[in-house]
């Protein structure tokens, strides 16, 4: 803040205490955040409904390991998830997950995991192998480089997977042949969005939490391009899209976890 900065971004949830701490000592310098809410005239937050996304993760993981069409169909009916850290944005993950599974089949049981780390690939592996050993077919993970160890195991023992924040059939293509789908968070557009109305509109709507969800198309559920393995069929699809389209609308109300 010293250096005279005009915008400085916080790009993590963890960083609440430090945005209010140095936005209350720097009143004329304007900041924005993801993932957590500042109450301060000179703070723009971003809360993005990682919830909505998650419902359709949710939703798809359902259908998709009960699905008659499938083969070797998971008669358990159990689908699995691993977070990395045990925080309140990963709750929010989480909740939307399992209120799209029931939406979809409510005899659909989630089994959950935390790996308690963002960067142990290994760690990500040994929940995952976990979960499968509780007859979780499809593993949604939600913890960074951890969730590569998730991955790692689908491929290993032939499960399925569900990948966050980018597209990962696309940016972890090793493992396309598994990852059915990815929960996308547009985090840089996002931010992009911010400066670009500052820098060449003169914008700042400092004060503002906004919601960066799916009907502004901030949230998808990405299924890689057409290279691609595209491992949930086009009924399925068109099942979710009629799903995406029921939230964005306000029929479905998506629970979220952070008030």
């Amino acid at each position: 803040c010293d250096d005279g900065y005009d915008l400085i971004i916080g790009a993590s949830s963890n960083i609440a205490d430090y945005i209010t701490e140095n936005a209350s000592s720097y009143p004329d310098t304007k900041f924005a955040v993801i993932d957590t809410t500042v109450d301060l005239p000179n703070v723009e937050s971003i809360s993005f409904a990682q919830n909505e996304g998650s419902f359709l993760a949710g939703a798809a993981a359902a259908m998709f390991t009960t699905h008659d069409e499938i083969e070797g169909v998971n008669s358990d009916k159990i689908i699995g998830w691993v977070g990395g850290m045990d925080i309140p944005v990963l709750h929010d993950f989480f909740v939307g997950y399992e209120q799209g599974a029931a939406y979809a089949d409510s005899s659909v049981k989630v089994e959950t995991a935390y790996a308690n780390t963002f960067e142990d690939e290994e760690a990500g592996k040994t929940c995952a192998k976990s979960l499968e050993a509780k007859n979780a077919d499809i593993v949604f993970q939600v913890a960074g480089r951890a969730g590569n160890g998730v991955f790692q195991a689908a491929k290993e023992d032939g499960f399925y997977a569900i990948g966050v924040d980018q597209d990962q059939k696309l940016t972890a293509k090793q493992y396309d042949d598994v990852i059915l789908c990815s929960v996308v968070k547009e985090v840089g557009k996002s931010l992009y969005d911010v400066v670009k109305a500052y820098v060449k509109n003169d914008t700042w709507e400092g004060g503002r939490i906004w919601k960066a969800d799916m009907a502004t198309g901030y949230i998808t559920l990405a299924y890689g391009d057409e290279n691609s393995a595209q491992l949930i069929s086009e009924d399925l699809k068109e099942e979710l899209q009629t799903i995406t389209q029921k939230i964005t609308a306000g029929e479905i109300e998506v629970e979220t976890a952070l008030g």
